[in-house]
């Protein structure tokens, strides 16, 4: 998820909402009046495969409920209106919000026709689940993020992601060409969307499928320089992990992580018309599963099910204070609207006061993972524009408000 400000491009929605229509297909799901239902029935429009969340027992989430809507956000300036957490969510197109600590779920609130069994479309948070394997897979011996992205995957010789590492595609720092520019019907990350069906041909690219797609991509700069956000990084990333795990990725994804939760439900990736996962942002999730997945990232990597998911090496990888990391963001060629901040093993760290990570997706998804007070928020929404700075800050915020009063008040 990219995050540069939208707040004045409001009128190029139009760009993709076309005439009024209530009915959910590939040419109208995404349009800004159908968020709210589309994002709550993915099945129903794309193909989909299940990511089993094993036979193990469901992990039970105490409720220890607080009242944290009245907790007040800090302003991002003067001229900020006051707000409170409650009033955060309201004004930003929530779905439903979970807030978590230490696996009791202190504060819990559906919209919008969702209920606590509701898969809901996590956009970019996907890319978080991929990382997530490429960790587990480095902790197996089966990946090796300093090797070529062709040591596994020799067809991407024939594309810009030749002498890539699987490190570049973690950090989003190849030099591929790739526009991330949502309202742009041109831009590549629209044409991914054609390519694997998930959106009408437009004549451009063609329904060629994902792998396909990666494979026309060219380079512009050199690998393992700055910092740009590229949903095809994570596509890459993922055929990279199938190779490297030997299997497909709804298989590998259980078998390394989701099964290892006590997730209440299956997994649901979305995929394109040959059965190749949507890897950076198809996936599918009930909140409370994604209140179980993060808290990975808070715990060194241990799942409430007591099982070491993730190596604390590979957690402490991704909290890793590197000032490279910090001056390639800086470099980005785009605003991220995150001064100081930085992007690690698909996950967004934008604040270097808190150093809370941050899975973020378009239309606002976020998995908000702090481990210094045992933290974890879920956000689950239905933004009319892909990208809406004025809806994600204050979102962030309030979830820092959050972690600050949990940290006074040391529980």
């Amino acid at each position: 998820m990219a995050t540069e400000a939208t707040d004045a491009a409001g009128h190029m929605a139009a760009n993709l909402a076309g005439p009024p229509s209530k009915a959910l297909n590939i040419a109208t799901w995404q349009y800004p009046q159908n968020i709210k239902r589309s994002f709550q029935n993915i099945a129903r429009i794309h193909p989909t495969v299940k990511v089993s969340r094993g036979d193990g027992p469901i992990v039970r989430l105490h409720l220890a409920e607080e009242k944290l809507g009245k907790l007040e956000v800090a302003k991002a300036s003067i001229t900020d209106p006051a707000l409170t957490v409650r009033g955060v969510m309201h004004a930003t197109n929530t779905d439903a919000v979970l807030v978590m600590h230490n696996g009791r779920i202190l504060w819990e609130k559906y919209y919008n026709t969702m209920t606590s069994l509701t898969d809901h479309l996590l956009m970019s948070v996907s890319k978080t689940l991929v990382g997530s394997l490429a960790g587990a897979l480095v902790d197996a011996g089966k990946l090796d993020t300093e090797q070529t992205v062709t040591t596994y995957v020799p067809a991407l010789e024939r594309s810009g992601y030749a002498g890539a590492r699987v490190r570049d595609l973690l950090d989003m720092r190849s030099g591929i060409r790739f526009s991330e520019e949502y309202l742009d019907p041109q831009a590549e990350v629209r044409q991914l969307e054609e390519a694997i069906g998930w959106a009408p041909q437009r004549g451009g690219i063609g329904p060629i499928g994902m792998y396909e797609f990666l494979l026309t991509l060219k380079a512009k700069g050199p690998h393992g320089s700055v910092f740009e956000y590229r949903s095809c990084e994570t596509d890459a990333l993922g055929w990279v992990l199938e190779a490297a795990g030997g299997a497909p990725m709804q298989e590998l994804l259980s078998d390394y992580v989701w099964s290892k939760l006590g997730a209440q439900q299956d997994l649901v990736m979305g995929v394109d018309q040959f059965g190749t996962g949507m890897f950076d942002g198809g996936f599918n999730a009930c909140l409370r599963d994604l209140a179980r997945f993060g808290h990975l990232y808070v715990n060194g990597g241990r799942a409430l099910t007591g099982k070491q998911v993730l190596s604390e090496e590979w957690i402490a990888d991704t909290f890793i204070d590197d000032p490279a990391l910090v001056q390639a963001f800086s470099q980005s060629p785009g605003d991220n609207m995150m001064p100081g901040g930085h992007y690690r093993n698909q996950i967004w760290f934008p604040n270097p006061a808190t150093g809370a990570a941050v899975a973020l997706g378009i239309h606002g998804q976020m998995i908000y993972m702090d481990p210094a007070t045992k933290l974890v928020a879920v956000k689950l929404s239905s933004w009319p524009l892909p990208q809406d700075a004025s809806k994600l800050f204050p979102t962030i915020r309030a979830f820092e408000a959050i972690s600050a009063h949990l940290a006074e008040r040391k529980i």
